[in-house]
């Protein structure tokens, strides 16, 4: 592809919300977009994802997030004219404790209030939602139908040639190495391809954003973070439609339409590197943790083992919109949930971006608001 010196805006990192962001920007009329990857299409945590999709949230803002992407999602393939492999089995989250259901019941009730149908249901109901389970030692649990889950490959796939047929270019395989400042405003970026003048650079770099920002002179209190992830064999379809999850049990398991059974963990001691690599240790307690409550999966044998990086925050939100550097725009600190809220997040600056009215006003999350002490604490993520 030939290479561009200049574009009206230059997004770094070519996973889902980069090519998301790229898309509406060019759906709305900004279509002279560069978009820089260092790796390839889903070589980052978009691609080492689980690929969830949930609306059950416990604060406003992440609420109104999720349901808006789940509304982009039901209608995505009709949209970019490709399959995202929606699969819509639920969310069937797990309470061990009365203090953790009243928590999820009171996020319910916030859901509710803003057009979510979530709801209680018994552990005979659960067991009719997923058929496999042994969960006799839960308290409670809640369920929303409209959850599940898609793929992460063809979702970001569709979302890129969507854009590329509107003059979007995609460059793989160029590492941004430097953002170009003049007179406190962003005039560009340096990539291992070259220099690119660009009027307005958007960070969408995932757990790597802390680094782009400090090229351009702003500090994010963002982090990487290692989680590790397992995929089994294919076993008889039914065993788990829902994406099973707690947040005390600290675990989410589901199986995929094709049968195997994909789930993770968050890992002990949260380790902040960027070493992708995956250990025995996880492997031992993911196994002892899905065998516990779905018995009928003991002795299934794991195909796939690997791990990705969470961009965390300090409150667990997102970071979106602009730096103290003028036009110098950034999308991160989706604390492992960037997939799912990825097409809102990209609609929504894009939106801003061009002049519109966003559909869901995000100037609460600003990036100063850590100064400022106004975090938005998010309760439900493990």
């Amino acid at each position: 592809m030939t290479w561009k010196n200049r574009a009206d805006v230059v997004i770094v990192g070519g996973g889902i919300l980069g090519v998301a962001t790229a898309y509406y920007l060019a759906k709305f009329g900004r279509k002279d977009v560069v978009v820089l990857e260092k790796g390839a299409v889903c070589s980052g945590s978009t691609g080492r994802c689980g690929a969830g999709i949930r609306a059950q949230w416990g604060t406003e803002m992440n609420c109104r997030l999720a349901v808006a992407a789940l509304d982009i999602f039901e209608q995505l393939d009709d949209e970019l004219g490709l399959p995202t492999g929606l699969n819509q089995g639920g969310y069937l989250l797990v309470a061990y404790s009365e203090h953790e259901f009243g928590n999820l019941k009171k996020g319910m009730e916030l859901q509710n209030s803003l057009g979510i149908k979530s709801k209680t249901v018994s552990l005979a109901e659960a067991r009719e939602i997923c058929p496999a389970l042994d969960a006799s030692d839960a308290v409670g649990f809640t369920y929303h139908h409209r959850d599940g889950h898609a793929d992460p490959f063809l979702t970001t796939f569709a979302f890129l040639e969507a854009a590329k047929k509107m003059g979007v270019t995609y460059l793989r395989k160029t590492e941004v190495t430097g953002v170009s400042v003049k007179e406190n405003r962003v005039t560009g970026v340096d990539s291992t391809g070259g220099h690119i003048d660009a009027d307005i650079v958007i960070n969408c770099a995932g757990a790597y954003a802390q680094e782009i920002a400090k090229m351009a002179g702003v500090e994010l209190p963002n982090w990487g973070e290692r989680h590790e992830i397992m995929i089994t064999e294919p076993v008889d379809p039914g065993v788990c439609p829902p994406m099973l999850m707690s947040f005390s049990g600290n675990y989410y398991i589901q199986q995929r339409p094709h049968g195997s059974i994909i789930c993770g963990v968050s890992p002990e001691g949260h380790p902040q590197d960027f070493k992708l690599r995956a250990t025995w240790q996880f492997i031992t307690h993911m196994s002892t943790v899905l065998a516990k409550l779905l018995p009928v999966t003991r002795g299934i044998r794991v195909v796939r083992h690997w791990s990705g990086l969470y961009d965390m925050t300090p409150d667990g939100s997102p970071i979106i919109g602009e730096t103290d550097v003028k036009n110098f725009y950034h999308s991160t600190g989706y604390s492992g949930h960037g997939f799912m809220l990825g097409p809102i997040a990209g609609k929504v600056l894009a939106q801003h971006l061009t002049g519109s009215k966003p559909d869901i006003d995000f100037s609460k999350l600003d990036y100063r608001r850590f100064a400022r002490g106004e975090l938005i604490i998010e309760p439900n993520i493990t």
